[in-house]
């Protein structure tokens, strides 16, 4: 990489002027935030790292680059220098999530050397609720219980195989995908509804700071739905996560999926943002 670029590969000595960067929009930065505090600023686990735009000496934008790439208070002229560099690297993420108009503009740029994406969501709302919800909760939803990791793993495939596309567990057999799903019910973070060993309803707790969390994985039996599981098992999840997790609870959704998002919408959660994603 030329001396005069602006993009530095991130260390521990950055620490602060990450934490402050990210500290502007928590809501939207949880991903990021979460993952920095878990595994550290220096950590090359997986490949990750973290690029920062530097500009006359001070941080004002960053890229988190790893299974998913992420930038963070990224304008044009930050893009761009992101941009050109992951030419240079080459592609290794699975996906680009971040707001829209910055990952439109990455996008459009890297497109030539990285070649088609197999989806493009552009469009996903981001919510947020931090109050009481506005619908009574599930009793029956629950923190999985480590005994239940066999039942709960198999629905957690069934959601994202029909969320992405194509199923986790392709690559080695599911050990990886089935590793980071046992960490969420290690950690009190996979919540369900499950009755005579079947998922009624589902959803996790995936990033996790002290501002805010961040709601994945909901999913409701397809034979159930339609009976108003995701709303009340919606409800305990945020009840939970504001008792005891974190004082924001957040997801985001594709706006074509009318069903979530009136469900949501049913809870009390409010529109505070939008994100676009692209999936290899």
């Amino acid at each position: 990489m030329l001396r005069t670029s602006p993009i530095r590969i991130l260390g521990e000595r950055d620490r602060e002027s990450v934490r402050a960067l990210l500290d502007t929009d928590p809501v939207g930065n949880v991903f990021v935030a979460s993952r920095l505090m878990a595994t550290g600023i220096s950590s090359r686990a997986g490949g990750t790292e973290v690029w920062g735009h530097v500009e006359r000496g001070r941080l004002t934008a960053l890229c988190y680059s790893g299974a998913n790439m992420v930038p963070v208070n990224a304008g044009p002229a930050a893009i761009r220098s992101f941009a050109d560099h992951a030419r240079w690297r080459g592609r290794r993420c699975s996906s680009i999530v971040g707001p829209v108009d910055a990952v439109s503009d990455f996008w459009e740029q890297v497109t030539p050397a990285w070649g088609p994406a197999r989806t493009i969501r552009a469009s996903q709302p981001v919510l947020e609720i931090d109050d009481e919800p506005d619908v009574p909760a599930d009793p029956l939803v629950r923190r999985v219980r480590l005994s239940e990791l066999n039942t709960l793993v198999p629905a957690c495939v069934a959601m994202f195989t029909e969320e992405v596309g194509v199923p986790p567990d392709s690559g080695d057999g599911g050990m990886l995908y089935r590793a980071r799903v046992e960490e969420l019910v290690r950690t009190g973070r996979a919540f369900a509804r499950i009755e005579n060993g079947r998922v009624v309803f589902k959803a996790e707790i995936g990033a996790v700071t002290q501002h805010a969390c961040q709601v994945q994985g909901v999913w409701v039996h397809p034979d159930l739905r339609g009976r108003g599981h995701s709303t009340a098992g919606m409800a305990a999840v945020v009840n939970y996560a504001l008792a005891e997790i974190a004082p924001r609870v957040t997801l985001y959704v594709n706006d074509f999926n009318t069903p979530a998002r009136a469900t949501y919408r049913k809870v009390g959660f409010r529109q505070v943002g939008e994100v676009m994603s692209v999936l290899f």
